[in-house]
């Protein structure tokens, strides 16, 4: 154990002492597969920048070899070993102590260590995959955010860029792979050593290292740019699809940032346990299965989507995060904000057809729904620790930072976003930027103040629900901070202020910079603001003026993004208490003849929300409450139908499994006997045309729905077609609709089987998601397991999913107690912030309950819905 008190000075820091800075690595990595240990050696030339004894850096789960410490700086004729070696645990760092002063300029430090593959997926660790019918394992790398240090002592923070020369030495029948090309390999007996290329000059959570037994598919830009996407034997057909995205991609973020992708090489490669979606390594980007793998005959349409947007999405951070990197996590939204909003950038350009660009409403919600909690965070938020970062990879990040994107490209236009975004690359390449140097070149491309209009949305949590009305022929404008419990906040900020009256032909603009304002009132049949939703905001309208709107959804007046906008918007604040349900009802039945995939999605999404809140609310609401969501979303089950249609859509496919897993929920009786019969089909023929994949999910919801423990057939045939496929989406799929069981004995079994080595670690988060009645066995669960699942994933992120999913969906006070003192003693900071949210939801949603047992006539507007001839 280290000396705590002698090396005061270094513990407790959210960053390294800054009096060495490493210019280049030379890094040796040995992995024994069998053993599941690593041995490894480095030589990192450093640049001694002031007088100290000591060199400071980050190191875990590490053991190094104390004798092998030594520094070396021939120009100054100083050769020394360390004196003392020290690794700090809990702070995650190494201390090596010289008996004299090192040299200022120029030496290099030498050591050697070794470490264990790990199977947290994280660091340097061990994946599982079948070869031959003989399980076999790889060795993989994950670093980010703060995990280079678990495979070799290194400064392990974004703005230490340097150059790596990498040599893996593994068994001969082995691929082995690394960000660069290779330059060497030599074989001796069982083993080969295969040395890199230097990497160009980069951040040490990007380097990468893959060893195992892989099939490849191979393709070329139209530069040469030689593109590879490797997989498990046997599933090459699968990456092509992958592939063909990548190759377009890269020509044209090429274009549009005007700089060529910068290595000789881009390889992409499944990895069978993963924990995030993927990783954007320099020239070696990794993936879930899930997220690269596509078949043609049993991956359905919402697989092919994502496999294009999260490679997408990866290909922008070789520029967005890889050549321009952020100083410190604090900037994370500058990687993954810009990545998520690029990346349907290069979707829309390959797949127009697929409109993209409505879809990405989606991410605005899911960022407005995070920022509407008191426990959200500013997009950017201070990192004390390295336990802190994980938590931060979240919707705020992302889809708020990717929907600020947004908001800004539409208030300065198209072109001048993209010009400044290629001055910015190019001024910044192979170095580190702040949110500020990105405002900097935003300002001199549009001349305007960016910096001072942006500020309000970075750096304060939260955004504003601009409300609307008329008053004395003027429209009065009224900002306020919303919060999803109804509370007010004291938020103000510089908002964009977009509106179309009566028509997209007269449209209006202006920032609204203080509490309130008013414009004259331009007479029209409607005004909808925020056109598009290209703001980051919500909006509440008098009575009068949505009414208007009412109508205007109705007749197909607005586009598909402002219906999906005022939808959401009145979702909302029925949630907060800011609009009474039945006029959250009234609205949706505006929306029965709705033909657009991305706002029918929504009203699903709002409908099956609805209907839980309600259940616990007033449940001899239920019944008319179900007839009417299943009136509203007849229409279009009628107009799609179960089997897919010559030449239909892309979107159609996408809606067809969203709107009849729903309508399966809702208990909708020809929906369920219509599963079932498909079903029966699908075990006799896995091949049967009648469960094409994109209403398989739907098919084992139904299924799922009336199982009960004297009726289990369903469930067992289910887990018989997730023990036979190794179709990674299929088991995703089966493992998301096994908790969609109304007995709770049957979901304790379902959480059970999560927990057995059938269910790969980085799944189990796809089977948390259970009915409304399986909610306390689930939390039962939870608690009994505690311990274990602390131990399995509570090093990395995907343990605040366990927190999320089984405390959010429940709306009682007497639940919040419940989980705060189970909690009481087994916070850690991992995720400290995840509980909070996720309490607060509990508060908002038992909130909700209340709001909603006092509301007046609401049976008789529910019953009138139900009962309503369309």
């Amino acid at each position: 154990m280290a000396d705590n008190n002698k090396y005061e000075q270094f513990r407790c820091k959210p960053r390294l002492p800054k009096f060495a800075t490493p210019k280049k690595y030379n890094l040796k990595l040995k992995p024994d597969l069998t053993a599941c240990t690593f041995s490894g050696s480095v030589e990192i030339s450093l640049d001694i920048v002031s007088d100290t004894r000591f060199i400071v850096l980050n190191a875990a789960d590490l053991t190094i070899d104390p004798k092998s410490v030594r520094f070396h700086s021939p120009s100054k004729g100083f050769d020394e070993v360390a004196v003392e070696v020290e690794l700090i645990e809990s702070d995650e760092i190494a201390v090596f102590e010289f008996a004299k002063s090192l040299p200022i300029g120029l030496g290099v430090l030498f050591l050697s260590f070794c470490g264990t593959l790990n199977d947290q997926m994280k660091g340097f660790y061990r994946s599982t995959y079948e070869h031959n019918g003989v399980k076999k394992n790889m060795a993989v790398t994950q670093f980010e955010p703060a995990d280079a240090r678990r495979c070799f002592p290194c400064w392990d923070e974004p703005a230490c860029k340097a150059t790596f020369k990498i040599t893996l030495e593994v068994p001969s029948e082995l691929v082995a792979l690394s960000n660069m090309p290779v330059v060497d390999e030599k074989v001796e007996g069982s083993l080969k050593t295969v040395s890199y290329q230097e990497s160009p000059i980069m951040s040490t959570y990007l380097v990468a290292a893959v060893v195992g037994v892989f099939d490849y598919v191979e393709d070329h830009t139209s530069d040469g740019i030689k593109v590879r996407v490797y997989c498990q034997v046997g599933k090459a057909n699968q990456g092509k699809f992958a592939l063909d995205v990548a190759v377009k991609t890269l020509g044209l973020y090429k274009d549009y940032f005007e700089t060529p992708y910068s290595l000789p090489k881009l390889d992409m490669i499944a990895i069978p346990d993963f924990a995030a979606g993927a990783m954007e390594n320099y020239g070696l980007v990794t993936y879930r299965e899930t997220a690269l793998l596509y078949d043609d005959k049993h991956s359905a349409a919402a697989n092919k989507q994502r496999v294009a947007t999260v490679v997408a999405h990866e290909l922008a951070h070789q520029w967005f995060g890889n050549l321009v990197t952020m100083e410190w996590w604090t900037h994370l939204w500058l990687n993954e904000g810009f990545a998520t909003w690029v990346s349907y950038l290069a979707a829309d350009g390959i797949f127009p057809e697929w409109k993209i660009w409505t879809q990405f409403l989606d991410e605005c919600t899911e960022g407005l729904r995070l920022d509407g909690l008191s426990e959200s965070h500013p997009i950017e938020v201070e990192i004390n620790h390295a336990g802190e970062i994980d938590e931060i990879f979240d919707a705020i990040s992302y889809r708020k930072g990717a929907s600020v994107i947004r908001m800004l490209q539409s208030y300065l236009g198209a072109d001048v976003f993209q010009r400044a975004l290629a001055k910015y690359i190019k001024r910044h390449a192979c170095s580190n930027a702040k949110t500020e140097d990105l405002w900097a070149v935003l300002e001199e491309e549009s001349g305007e103040p960016v910096n001072k209009l942006m500020n309000s949305w970075t750096k304060q949590k939260g955004y504003p629900v601009v409300s609307v009305s008329l008053k004395d022929n003027k429209l009065e404008f009224e900002q306020m901070q919303f919060l999803s419990s109804g509370s007010a906040g004291d938020g103000q900020w510089v908002v964009p202020i977009t509106l179309c009256c009566g028509s997209y032909e007269s449209k209006k603009s202006f920032l609204l910079d203080k509490k309130s304002q008013a414009i004259n009132d331009p007479a029209s049949r409607w005004i909808k603001i925020n056109v598009d939703q290209a703001g980051f905001y919500r909006v509440k309208y008098d009575e009068h003026l949505s009414a208007k709107l009412r109508y205007a959804v109705e007749s197909k007046s607005l586009s598909a993004m402002d219906r999906y906008g005022i939808l959401d918007d009145s979702f909302a604040l029925s949630m907060a208490g800011q609009l009474p349900l039945s006029s959250l009802l009234t609205l949706m039945g505006a929306y029965r003849e709705e033909p657009e995939y991305t706002v029918l999605s929504n009203l699903i999404t709002v409908s099956s929300k609805v209907a839980r809140i309600v259940a616990d609310a007033d449940n001899k609401l239920m019944d008319h409450l179900k007839m009417f969501f299943i009136n509203v979303l007849q229409y279009s089950a009628e107009r799609i139908g179960f089997d897919p249609k010559h030449g239909e859509s892309h979107l159609d496919a996408l809606l067809r499994g969203e709107l009849f897993a729903t309508l399966a929920m809702l208990g909708h009786e020809e929906t369920l006997k219509e599963a079932s019969k498909r079903f029966q089909e699908f075990l006799e023929d896995r091949n049967t045309p009648l469960l094409p994949p994109d209403i398989r999910r739907a098919v084992y919801v139904a299924v799922m729905k009336k199982v009960t423990v004297s009726n289990r057939a369903g469930f067992i045939s289910l887990l018989k077609v997730y023990r036979e496929t190794d179709l990674s989406q299929e088991k995703t799929r089966i493992l998301g609709a096994l908790g969609s069981c109304s007995d709770p004995d049957i979901v304790l079994e379902v959480l059970n089987f999560l927990l057995t080595p059938e269910v790969r670690s980085q799944d189990v988060v796809f089977g948390l998601a259970v009915s409304r009645d399986g909610r306390d066995v689930a939390w039962n669960w939870l608690k009994n397991n505690w311990e274990h699942i602390s131990n399995t994933w509570g090093r990395g992120f995907l343990i605040t999913r366990f927190v999320s999913s089984i405390v959010s969906p429940f709306s009682s006070y007497e639940k919040v107690k419940e989980v705060e003192e189970f909690f009481a003693t087994r916070t850690k900071s991992s995720i400290a912030r995840t509980l909070k949210q996720s309490i607060e939801r509990v508060q908002i949603n038992a909130k909700w309950v209340e709001s909603i047992r006092n509301e007046t006539n609401l049976a008789d507007c529910v019953q009138e819905l139900a009962y309503r001839k369309y």
